[in-house]
């Protein structure tokens, strides 16, 4: 693992995972516990993250679900040593293996049509769009220099099962652009909206679709985030501290 300056740690749900993180870079936010709640993933079942970072949601969706094996791929190699850390550090190394790679060209150790679902927290800024963090990791996390979304399609297509879960977090201003992508792909499409107060647009969306399913688009009733104050609303609270599930 390449040196990268300090290196802290911060606790998630409420304890149950340690994630390990450059000080410099890019820092969690609440999106990667969120995706990780809103994947429908039960013991026994295999689960993939694409461009898993140093590891928030691949480790969230561990730490909740017992029995679950998760896989992470990860092209920085600070990042997935750092999330291989975290596994441990939190207990689930057993469970959990973080592989280096492309998205655009998986390691030939993931196996077509293996995994019953694919989670990512892909880039969101096509380039020239924003300006790049001086901390690489932190740009490649928000740039699509670092992997197009289409890529992570592709990718999803490849290696998910058929009628197997693809479960992503977008903003909501991009939304019709990932739609474009999944449509005659992936089908059974719900999105739901997060609020940032009630009556305030919608920043992020969370999307999950079906491979191979037919089925309508969904529009669900959303989530607001913060209540009258600055604290998270008590179903947030529930997700981010006591690892509540996120059904969609």
């Amino acid at each position: 693992m390449t040196g990268c300056g300090d290196i802290d740690a911060t606790r998630l749900l409420g304890g149950r995972v340690t994630l390990f993180q450059p000080a410099d870079g890019y820092r969690v936010a609440i999106d990667p516990v969120l995706l990780a709640a809103a994947v429908p993933a039960v013991a026994g079942q295999a689960v993939l993250e694409l461009g898993c970072g140093t590891g928030a949601a691949l480790l969230c969706l561990a730490a909740r679900v017992p029995g679950l094996a998760v896989t992470g791929l990860e092209i920085q190699d600070l990042a997935a040593g750092l999330a291989r850390r975290g596994a441990a550090e939190s207990g689930l190394a057993d469970r959990v293996t973080v592989l280096d790679g492309d998205v655009s060209a998986p390691p030939e150790g993931l196996r077509p049509n293996s995994f019953d679902h694919i989670l990512a927290n892909p880039p969101f800024w096509p380039t020239g769009r924003h300006t790049p963090s001086p901390s690489g990791h932190k740009a490649n996390s928000h740039g699509e220099g670092a992997g197009d979304l289409a890529g992570f399609v592709r990718a999803a297509l490849r290696l998910g099962k058929s009628r197997g879960t693809l479960t992503l977090i977008y903003p909501a201003e991009r939304l019709d652009h990932l739609l474009s992508l999944l449509a005659g792909r992936f089908g059974d499409i719900r999105v739901l909206p997060f609020w940032p107060r009630a009556g305030l647009p919608a920043k992020r969306v969370i999307v999950s679709a079906r491979r191979d399913a037919r089925g309508p688009l969904t529009l669900l009733p959303g989530l607001v985030l913060h209540g009258e104050g600055q604290g998270y609303t008590p179903a947030v609270e529930a997700i981010l501290r006591d690892a509540a599930p996120l059904p969609l």
